[in-house]
C-alpha cells in the first residue's frame, strides 16, 4: 500500500473549496453508517440530514465530485463512499505521528478511529525520558532525540502535536524540517509555518467559549420572554435546522 510521501490528494488543484472540503468528512461519517446497514442508495435529503447540512449545500458540494445522483434514485452509497474517500487521499495509508504522550496524546493513540479511515499511527514521541520505551496502546513511545529519525524511517507527512503550548512551535519547527508537510495542532497557541505546510487546529476550551456564549444568548433571551419559551425555541429550532456545519468549524485552521 502507498505511504503518505507518495501522494497528495489533488482537491486544491481541482479548485475544491476548502469548506467544501471539511463537510467531506461529515458525509463520509454518514454515508459509511449507511453502507454498514447495506444502504443501497440515499437521497440527497436523507443524506443532508444524517450529516447536519441543508441538501442544496450538499449537491453544491457534490457538483465539485463530479457526482450528480440520479433523479428518483439519489445517490449510490457505495460509490460515493469511494468517491469521497479517494478525494480526501483515504485509500492509501497515511502513517502519523504523535508528539507529546500526556493524557491527551495517549488518549489520542487510543483512539481506534485512525485505522478505518486511513491513518496508521507510526509512532509516539515524548520529551520525557522515563516515557521512553514504555507501551501506549500497544507502540513504545520514543524519544524527541530521535524525531528526525524517525520521521525519515515512517515516511510521515501528518503530524500531531499534542504538547503543552511553549513547547508547540519549537515541535513544529523540528517536524517541518523533517518534511512533515501537515499538523493537527491540540496545543493551545497558533503555530507558524513555511508555505506549503497545512495545520489545522483542535482548541476544546475555544469550542467550550463558543457554547458558553450561545447558552448565554439563550438565557437571555428566555428571560426576556414573558412565557419563557418564545425567541429562545426558536433559536434553537433555526440553530438545528442550520446543522454543525455553519460559520464555526469544530476543527479550525491555525
Amino acid at each position: 500500500m502507498a505511504t503518505g510521501r507518495t501522494h497528495r490528494p489533488a482537491t486544491r488543484s481541482r479548485g475544491i473549496p476548502e469548506a467544501t472540503v471539511a463537510r467531506l468528512p461529515l458525509y463520509l461519517r454518514a454515508l459509511t453508517a449507511l453502507s454498514e446497514r447495506s444502504v443501497p442508495t440515499v437521497s440527497s435529503e436523507e443524506l443532508a440530514a444524517a450529516a447536519g447540512v441543508n441538501s442544496a449545500k450538499l449537491r453544491k458540494d457534490f457538483s465539485y465530485l463530479g457526482s450528480y445522483g440520479t433523479r428518483g434514485v439519489g445517490y449510490d452509497v457505495e460509490y460515493l463512499v469511494y468517491q469521497i474517500s479517494r478525494e480526501l487521499g483515504l485509500t492509501q495509508d497515511w502513517p502519523v505521528v504523535i508528539v507529546g504522550i500526556g493524557n491527551l496524546g495517549a488518549a489520542l493513540a487510543n483512539y481506534g478511529g485512525f485505522a478505518s479511515r486511513g491513518f496508521r499511527v507510526a509512532a509516539l514521541i515524548d520529551a520525557d525520558p522515563a516515557m521512553a520505551g514504555k507501551p501506549v496502546a500497544g507502540i513504545p513511545v520514543q524519544h524527541t532525540d530521535d524525531l528526525e529519525k524517525i520521521i525519515e524511517d515512517n515516511g510521515v507527512s501528518i503530524g500531531v502535536i499534542a504538547t503543552p503550548a511553549g513547547a508547540a512551535q519549537q515541535v513544529c519547527e523540528r517536524l517541518v524540517a523533517a518534511g512533515v508537510t501537515s499538523i493537527l495542532n491540540f496545543a493551545p497557541t497558533v503555530l507558524s509555518v513555511p508555505d506549503g505546510v497545512d495545520v489545522r487546529k483542535v482548541d476544546l476550551s475555544i469550542e467550550l467559549q463558543i457554547l458558553a456564549f450561545h447558552e448565554q444568548r439563550k438565557a437571555g433571551e428566555e428571560a426576556a420572554s414573558p412565557d419563557g419559551a418564545g425567541p429562545a425555541s426558536a433559536t434553537r429550532s433555526k440553530s438545528a435546522d442550520k446543522g454543525p456545519d455553519g460559520d464555526v468549524p469544530a476543527v479550525m485552521p491555525a
